[in-house]
C-alpha cells in the first residue's frame, strides 16, 4: 500500500498566511504538466511496485488545472502504476468550483474535494487575500454536495488578528450546519517570509493571545464533537469513517511519492523532497539531471520522525512497537522526557500508548520536542 501527492504551485493570489511553495504565474502551466507527467514515469521504482491507495493533489492551487490537464496525469499513473484507488482527493478554492467544471471532474477517479474555506467572515478572508466571498463558499459547498461530492472537507483557520470567541463559535456552527464529513482548522501561525508575518513585524496586526486561542481550540473539539465530528489528528476532524486516508499515510510511516517542485517522499528508508523552484524543476526535468536531496534515515531520525507523527495524533504512540523497533535506549529515553509532561496533565500513558491530553494537544510542538533524540 502506497500513496502518490503531486504539488501544483499555481495560484492566482498570494493568501497572506500560506508559506508553502506557490507561484502567481502560469505561463509554464503545460510544461509544468508535462514535468509531472515524465516525474511520475521516471519514478514509480521508488513505490518498489506497491499499490497505489490513495492520490492528493495538493498546492498551490490544483483546481487551476483543466479537466484536460488532469486527465494527462491520471493516464499516466493508470499507465505506470498498479492503482486499486481508496481515495484521490482535489484541494480546491471554492470559486473554482462552478457546476460545470465539477460536471467534468465525474470523469476522472477524484471522489474527494477539499476545500480552503478558512472563514466564514468577509472581514477575515479579505485580511487573508482570499479570492472568494463567505456566500460563495458555502455555495460551493452545497453545489458539490448536489453534485454527488459527498465526501468533502473544509479548512477552516483561528486565532486571527482580531478575530473574536463569538466569531469562531459562528464559524464552528457555520461549518456544522453545512454537513461536511471532514474539517481541518489550523490555529493561524506567522511564519517568517509570508506577508502576514511582514505585517506583524510592523505592527499592522497582532497575535491572539495564547488564552484566547486555547478556548478556541477547547470550543472547537467540543463543539465538533458534539456533532459527531470526532478529532483524530491535532488539525483534523471527522465522521466516523470519513478520516482523511492519504493524510493519514503520513502519520503512519505509509510510503508514498511526492512529485512536483517542493514535493516530498517517503520510502520507510529515506525522505526525499524536490526543488522548490519552478523554473528549475522544469529545467532540471528536461535534462534528466536529479532535482530533489535525499536524507537517508539512520535509527534517531527514524525515531524522531516517529515521535513527531504519532503524537499528531488522538491515537498517540504504540509504546511497545517503539520499543521493539528502536530498542530499550530510546524507550526509556522517551519515557524519562515525558515524565514531567504526565505529571504537567498534557500527557498520559494507558495501554501501552502515550497520548497527549487537550491541553497537550495544544502544546504538541513543545513536547515532541522534548522527546527528540539529540
Amino acid at each position: 500500500m502506497a500513496g502518490i501527492y503531486i504539488h501544483i504551485p499555481l495560484c492566482k493570489n498570494r493568501c497572506v498566511y500560506c508559506d508553502f511553495y506557490s507561484s502567481t504565474y502560469d505561463g509554464n502551466r503545460k510544461e509544468l504538466v508535462q514535468a509531472i507527467c515524465r516525474e511520475l514515469v521516471d519514478r514509480k521504482a521508488y513505490l518498489h511496485g506497491e499499490t497505489i491507495r490513495t492520490l492528493y493533489l495538493g498546492g498551490g492551487t490544483p483546481s487551476l488545472l483543466r479537466i484536460e490537464e488532469l486527465s494527462d496525469i491520471f493516464e499516466t499513473v493508470a499507465e505506470h502504476y498498479v492503482c486499486d484507488f481508496e481515495e484521490v482527493t482535489l484541494e480546491a478554492n471554492p470559486d473554482d468550483l462552478s457546476e460545470d467544471y465539477l460536471r467534468s471532474l465525474r470523469i476522472l477517479p477524484i471522489n474527494r474535494l477539499s476545500l480552503g474555506v478558512q472563514s466564514f467572515h468577509d472581514d477575515d478572508l479579505r485580511l487573508l487575500n482570499r479570492r472568494h466571498t463567505a456566500l460563495e463558499a458555502k455555495e460551493a459547498v452545497k453545489r458539490c454536495q448536489t453534485m454527488g461530492y459527498a465526501n468533502m472537507s473544509i479548512d477552516l483557520i483561528y486565532a486571527l488578528p482580531n478575530q473574536t470567541l463569538e466569531a469562531w463559535i459562528d464559524n464552528i456552527e457555520q461549518a456544522i450546519a453545512l454537513d461536511v464529513p471532514h474539517i481541518s482548522a489550523y490555529h493561524l501561525t506567522y511564519e517568517e517570509g509570508t506577508r502576514i508575518y511582514r505585517m506583524l513585524q510592523r505592527g499592522e496586526v497582532k497575535e491572539a493571545d495564547e488564552e484566547l486561542s486555547v478556548e478556541m481550540f477547547r470550543l472547537l473539539r467540543h463543539r465538533l464533537n458534539e456533532a459527531g465530528i470526532v478529532q483524530y489528528e491535532i488539525s483534523n476532524f471527522a465522521k466516523p469513517g470519513m478520516h482523511a486516508r492519504h493524510n493519514s499515510s503520513y502519520w503512519d510511516g505509509t510510503p508514498y511519492l511526492g512529485v512536483g517542485p517542493s514535493a516530498h517522499s517517503f520510502d520507510g528508508k529515506d525522505r526525499r523532497w524536490n526543488l522548490a523552484d519552478t523554473r528549475r524543476y522544469l529545467q532540471y526535468m528536461k535534462e534528466g539531471r536529479p532535482y530533489y536531496e535525499v536524507e537517508e534515515l539512520d535509527v534517531a531520525s527514524s525515531y524522531n520522525d516517529y515521535v513527531i507523527t504519532s503524537l499528531r495524533t488522538i491515537a498517540g504512540m504504540d509504546l511497545k512497537r517503539l520499543a521493539e523497533h528502536f530498542g530499550e535506549p530510546y524507550y526509556s529515553y522517551c519515557l524519562k522526557q515525558v515524565a514531567p509532561c504526565v505529571a504537567d496533565g498534557e500527557a498520559y500513558i494507558k495501554e501501552e500508548r502515550l497520548a497527549l491530553t487537550e491541553k497537550g494537544l495544544f502544546l504538541s510542538d513543545a513536547i515532541m520536542e522534548r522527546l527528540l533524540w539529540v
